[in-house]
């Protein structure tokens, strides 16, 4: 299992190319950033009280990618998540491919539908219709990386014939994990993504069923989700575990389950503060037998 490291971006927080660094020489296999556009002041917080400010001072993730990317040579880059019910589908596969073609073919898209249903609605989403946003904007955007005239005719997406480059260094695009819980999230999974990318707790949260994965849940999941995609002749999922703190315990189980990948979060901290965690997390990674970058 690989481990990579997470950050919120923001424009109080150490930079993303210094922060890129430092992970990839402490032999970390990935770094990643998350997205949101801006958060209405109107935004139901789902534990109470007010939105962290963290959560309304992201740098636009493909930005940030490409500052990691300049400043680093090995390390997979990518987002946890993009939301890509936000964003225009030919304008987002252009800044995938060009992010793809700027790191030789390091980037990694994680996706999600979004939770925050003003924010989606001040990009002129439908909350109810969001997942299948997502699956088209997926669809089309993988048309846009692997054809060189490329349309797409969807119920919400229509791009008539057309010419984009470049095109992504890797084959058919970069690797697509898709986030969520739900009940349908195996599903989509299968039907249009490459990986799944839960976020995963120890137990159940009250108010955040859908949102959240415990950890039991997460046991008879992988299996259900790999059973899927063999009947239906698809390759078996990457599973990428974001969420969790890591232990024994924890480690144990996502090796049991054959994790492809476990994604510890940094703070949005000075860069002191950062290199610190750095250091705690690679300590917790040795201290349960494990290796940085997956290969020991």
């Amino acid at each position: 299992m690989k481990f990579g490291l997470s950050l919120f971006v923001t424009d109080q927080s150490a930079r993303p190319d210094e922060v890129a660094a430092a992970v990839e020489a402490a032999g970390f296999e990935s770094f990643w950033v998350s997205e949101h556009s801006h958060i209405p002041t109107a935004t139901e917080w789902p534990f109470g009280g007010q939105v962290p400010r963290d959560y309304s001072s992201m740098l636009d993730p493909f930005i940030a990618l490409t500052a990691a990317a300049m400043a680093t040579r090995s390390i997979r880059l990518g987002t946890a998540i993009c939301l890509i019910t936000q964003r225009d589908p030919v304008n987002c596969a252009k800044s995938v491919a060009s992010l793809d073609l700027l790191s030789n073919g390091r980037f990694e898209l994680g996706i999600g539908a979004g939770w925050n249903e003003a924010e989606l609605r001040n990009h002129r989403t439908a909350p109810e219709t969001r997942f299948r946003l997502m699956r088209e904007r997926v669809e089309a955007m993988r048309a846009l990386w692997t054809h060189d005239v490329a349309e797409y005719h969807g119920r919400l997406v229509d791009i008539s014939p057309s010419w984009q480059w470049p095109k992504p260094v890797q084959k058919n695009g970069p690797p697509v994990h898709v986030a969520g819980g739900g009940p349908n999230v195996l599903q989509r999974v299968v039907d249009y993504g490459d990986g799944w990318m839960p976020s995963v707790v120890p137990a159940e949260v009250p108010g955040m069923k859908g949102r959240v994965t415990p950890l039991s849940e997460l046991k008879t999941m992988v299996p259900a989700l790999r059973a899927l995609a063999e009947k239906q002749g698809k390759a078996s999922p990457q599973i990428v575990i974001t969420g969790l703190t890591l232990d024994a315990d924890v480690y144990r189980a996502l090796l049991n389950l054959g994790a492809d990948r476990m994604i510890l979060r940094l703070p949005p901290a000075t860069m002191r503060e950062i290199s610190t965690t750095i250091e705690v997390h690679a300590a917790a990674i040795r201290a349960v037998g494990g290796s940085l970058d997956g290969t020991g």
